[in-house]
């Protein structure tokens, strides 16, 4: 094998049309018929290359080689013409390496879409795909020096002499044939150069950090699509699984297609749906619902102490979910963690909207809330309420708790907030992809709808992270023939919930327009609701990892209440941040006393706390929560009889 000095001295066939003349490099000489045998150089290479790995790991060597030679030798002299330009492309690239670091983004995680906007479709696709062309024609130089790493980086990788760096937390290359079998590592290998060197491209386009994030996230759905192991050919371990089954593996995959096609809009399950039930394994903890109205049911948690704290606790869950998130199973119930710790829980249960129910907005949800806290304390004698939420569900208890503050109505005595934000978060709620034109074309379908589809909302979810949620899948059911995991978070994830049209219309306004930011921007059963007048203790709770309600947003949205606040943040993501009882392995969280304007300054005064933070919330509800006194003996009262066992009714509704 020829070092790649030896290959850029030495002419192959392939490098004659590289060319000035035949059998001998002119870069100075450079023409349009020099180029236009440049550019069919590189198709004949790459559709036929010579026979031989060695001899290909040659050739990619020698392309590379030569493209940077004649790029760097060009005449200063030349001044018009291909020359000049090549020149110009070359040696006006910046000082920076093509592989140095990229800035991290300012928040760490960025939100690339929206369920209340809806999934980026072939427009967005394509207008990013434009903005990333529009920034590399003004930056040719980028596209040459990569293609040139790129060329000798595949001809490294075909010779085997530089071992193979899968990067960390990549699942999909972990079976030994991708570094055994020289077929599999030669396409393990050629796809990681590849789709490593598009991001360096777009990385160094020149486009701001947004703009950025949208290009890498399109080009991922290129390039995960395009990995060898979503092929059966490609796929070590499917091809085994085939052998050794004797391609029944094959015929279990065929039948998992065709159900998926027929009953899940033809994406791959993402769990075993027949391993649960809603009141079986999941949303398991005793109690009965105490109250109904059109819009929620209010379910009362059964004692499992001799005595609880006086002042109960009301869970509002969102309104995009299904509430049992909360009491997902045993021992892993965050409902079931505060019964056991002897407060009196109540939670409250969203009906599922039909069409005619699209004119429901937060005025209708709030008096719905309303009228559950009125049930709570008449069943417990209690006037304060201490409320708690998660995720989006903080837009309509804090539409609640500034109604009340702003009426003077008092009765809320804390509020907890996890993974929740109510700001537009540098304009990142709504993801990347929002634009005014989103925003009115979404109210627009779900108004002559009536609704916004859960199932739409899940697929936007979904396709935020393809590789792990799509592809992930494909492989497991339709390549390896296998049932989907049965995992509970998920089955909770694919029960999804409608939304009415016009809380989908205020929450985009919400979340574009700041309106809980500006005192009065938004109007609540005739009060325009300030968030400074919330004057009571307020709990938050962010996820260092979470992509959805980035932390630092979460710590902003705390500094709008007007009362004290404390600041928790767990070292997970979204989902993990909600569901995290204690003795989870690794689990830890950052506390700090002092809250200044800046979150960063926060994270670098904050200590690192194990176990979870539920444990910490514990001990500050306690501290809101009053004296105890005996359990009740029974649910509800004489008032507010039990009208169904928990979980109810409405959570079950389709």
């Amino acid at each position: 094998m020829r070092s790649l000095t030896e290959a850029k001295t030495t002419q192959n066939p392939h490098q004659q049309l590289f060319s000035g003349t035949e059998g001998k490099a002119g870069p100075a000489t450079a023409g349009p018929a020099l180029l236009s045998r440049q550019a069919d150089a590189m198709v004949r290479l790459l559709s036929s290359p010579p026979a031989g790995m060695a001899e290909t790991a040659d050739h990619f060597l020698s392309m590379a080689g030569y493209l940077t030679e004649q790029a760097t030798t060009l005449p200063d002299t030349a001044t018009a013409g291909p020359a000049a330009m090549l020149r110009t492309m070359v040696k006006a690239a910046p000082a920076a390496r093509p592989d140095q670091d990229r800035a991290p983004s300012r928040n760490g995680k960025v939100k690339l879409a929206s369920p209340f906007i809806g999934a980026i479709g072939p427009r967005e696709i394509l207008s990013t795909l434009g903005e990333l062309g529009g920034h590399l024609a003004g930056t040719p130089h980028v596209v040459l020096e990569e293609s040139s790493r790129l060329l000798r980086e595949w001809g490294e990788a075909l010779t085997g002499r530089i071992p193979v760096e899968i990067p960390k937390g990549d699942r999909r290359f972990q079976d030994i044939a991708w570094t055994n079998n020289p077929f599999h590592r030669m396409s393990m290998s050629g796809y990681l150069a590849w789709s490593t060197a598009v991001n360096r491209i777009i990385d160094r386009a020149g486009a701001g950090e947004d703009a950025t994030e949208r290009m890498r996230y399109v080009a991922s759905l290129f390039t995960d699509a395009l990995s060898p192991d979503n092929t059966l050919i490609g796929n070590p371990a499917a091809l085994k699984a085939a052998l050794d089954t004797g391609g029944r593996s094959l015929v279990d995959g065929m039948r998992n297609m065709l159900e998926d096609l027929s009953s899940n809009s033809g994406t791959p399950s993402q769990v075993d749906k027949t391993a649960f039930s809603v009141g079986g394994n999941l949303a398991a903890t005793e109690g009965a619902v105490v109250f109904r109205n059109q819009v929620l049911e209010l379910i009362q948690y059964a004692p499992r102490t001799a005595e609880v704290f006086t002042i109960p606790i009301m869970m509002v869950p969102p309104v995009v979910n299904k509430y049992y998130m909360m009491d997902i199973a045993p021992d892993r119930s965050l409902v079931q963690f505060l019964v056991e710790k002897g407060f009196q829980t109540f939670m409250i249960s969203w009906r599922n909207p039909q069409p005619r129910h699209g004119h429901w907005g937060l005025d209708e949800y709030v008096a719905a809330m309303l009228e559950a806290m009125a049930a709570i304390r008449a069943i417990t004698g209690c006037f304060d309420i201490n409320t708690f939420t998660v995720c989006t569900g903080a837009v309509p208890l804090t539409a609640l708790l500034g109604h009340i503050a702003g009426r003077k109505l008092g009765g809320v005595n804390s509020a907890t907030m996890v993974v929740s934000v109510l700001d537009s978060n540098e304009g990142r709620s709504l993801g990347l992809f929002a634009t005014p034109q989103a925003i009115a074309e979404a109210k627009r379908k779900s108004a002559a709808k009536g609704i916004l589809d859960g199932d739409e909302m899940a697929k936007v979810f979904t396709w935020m992270r393809p590789r792990d949620l799509v592809w992930n899948y494909w492989v497991n059911n339709y390549l390896l023939g296998r049932q989907p995991p049965a995992l509970d978070i998920l089955y909770w994830n694919n029960d999804p919930t409608r939304l009415t049209a016009r809380m989908h219309a205020q929450l985009l306004d919400v979340f574009s327009q700041d309106l809980l930011c500006t005192p009065g921007g938004l109007t609540v059963l005739g009060t325009p609701i300030d968030l400074s007048t919330i004057d009571y203790d307020t709990y938050l709770v962010g996820g260092i990892t979470d992509h959805i309600s980035v932390w630092t947003g979460v710590y902003n949205s705390a500094r709008l209440f007007g009362g004290r606040f404390e600041f928790v943040l767990h070292s997970s993501g979204h989902v993990q941040s909600v569901i995290n009882p204690p003795g989870t392995p690794k689990a830890k969280y950052y506390v700090n006393p002092e809250t200044p304007d800046d979150p960063e300054q926060w994270l670098a005064g904050a200590k690192a706390m194990p176990d979870s933070w539920w444990l910490h919330w514990a001990g500050w509800l306690e501290r809101h929560s009053g004296d105890r006194h005996p359990a009740p003996a029974a649910a509800g009262d004489a008032d507010h009889p039990v009208l169904a066992a928990a979980p109810g009714t409405y959570v079950i509704e389709k």
